[in-house]
C-alpha cells in the first residue's frame, strides 16, 4: 500500500514538474503570435495584453512588403530538396550496410561514418572554391548540395542500425517470391522503418531550416536569401514595428510547428524502438 502511494505521489510531482515545464517553453512562443495579432499602440499600452482584435495587416506586410515571401519559399525549397535528397541517399546506403557482409561494405560505412568526427566548419574555405568554381555560389542549389551530403553521415547511421534490427527471414521470404534486392527493398523493408525515417527526416529538417551559417558565406543574391539570413535584414528594417517583428517570426515558426504535430508519433516509435529488447 505504501508503495503505491508512493508511486502516485511520484507520478503526480513528475506530471506537474512536466506541465509546468510545457507552460514556461509555450509562455514565449503564445506571447509572440499573441503580439502579432496586435498594433502598436496595443503593444505601447499593455505590452503583455490581449490582442482588442485581430488584425492581420502585420501579416500582410511582413508577407509582401518586407519580401518575406521570398525567404519563406527559399528556405522552404532548400530544406524539402536537401533533406529527401539526403534520406533518400542515406536509406539506399543504409540498406545496403545493413544487408550485405563484405569487408569492402564494412570499409566504405567507416567512410561514410567518419563525417560525424570531422568539424564540417573547418572545410567552408575549399567547399566554397569548388562550388565557386561549379558556378553554383548564390545558388539555391548549392545549399541544397551541401546541406545533403552533412546529413548523410547522420542519417546513415541511423537508418542502417534500424535495417539490422529487421530479420533475415523477411529477405529469404521475399527471395521465395521472386522479389529481387531492390524490390525486397521497396515494399518490405521500407514500411517497416518508417519511424527510422520520420526521425532522420526531423533531425535533418529543424538544423536545415535554422541555420544561419551557409546562406551567410555561400548566398549573395538577396533575391535568394533563407530565412535564417532574411531575419536578421527584416530586423534592421522594422526593429521599431514590433507587430510586423512578431508576424515574421511567428510565419518562421509555423513549419517546424506543422512537422512536429504531424511526425509526432512516428518520432517517438523511431526512438524507442528495440528498448523492449
Amino acid at each position: 500500500m505504501r508503495t503505491r502511494r508512493t508511486f502516485s505521489v511520484g507520478g503526480f510531482l513528475s506530471s506537474g514538474f512536466l506541465w509546468l515545464y510545457a507552460l514556461i517553453a509555450i509562455a514565449p512562443l503564445l506571447l509572440m503570435v499573441l503580439n502579432s495579432f496586435r498594433t502598436m499602440p496595443e503593444m505601447a499600452q499593455s505590452p503583455l495584453g490581449l490582442p482588442q482584435s485581430l488584425n492581420f495587416s502585420s501579416y500582410q506586410k511582413a508577407w509582401i512588403t518586407a519580401d518575406f515571401q521570398t525567404y519563406f519559399v527559399n528556405s522552404i525549397f532548400v530544406t524539402v530538396a536537401s533533406t529527401i535528397l539526403s534520406t533518400a541517399v542515406s536509406l539506399l546506403a543504409a540498406y545496403a550496410f545493413a544487408r550485405t557482409k563484405s569487408k569492402l561494405f564494412g570499409a566504405i560505412e567507416a567512410t561514410f561514418l567518419s563525417g560525424l568526427m570531422l568539424p564540417v566548419y573547418l572545410a567552408v574555405l575549399p567547399l566554397f572554391f569548388l562550388l565557386e568554381s561549379l558556378g553554383l555560389v548564390s545558388n539555391l542549389w548549392s545549399l541544397i548540395l551541401v546541406y545533403a551530403a552533412l546529413g548523410i553521415p547522420f542519417s546513415t547511421f541511423v537508418l542502417a542500425g534500424f535495417f539490422r534490427q529487421l530479420p533475415i527471414e523477411l529477405d529469404e521470404a521475399a527471395r521465395l517470391d521472386g522479389a529481387g534486392p531492390f524490390k525486397t527493398f521497396l515494399l518490405v523493408h521500407l514500411p517497416l522503418v518508417r519511424p527510422a525515417i520520420a526521425t532522420v527526416i526531423v533531425f535533418r529538417f529543424v538544423p536545415v531550416w535554422n541555420d544561419f551559417f551557409y546562406p551567410l558565406i555561400l548566398i549573395r543574391d538577396q533575391n535568394a536569401y533563407t530565412l535564417p539570413v532574411g531575419i536578421t535584414r527584416f530586423f534592421g528594417e522594422y526593429q521599431t514595428d514590433w507587430a510586423t517583428l512578431f508576424a515574421g517570426l511567428t510565419l518562421a515558426t509555423i513549419p517546424l510547428v506543422v512537422l512536429f504535430l504531424l511526425a509526432t508519433k512516428q518520432i517517438v516509435s523511431g526512438l524507442t524502438a528495440g528498448m523492449s529488447k
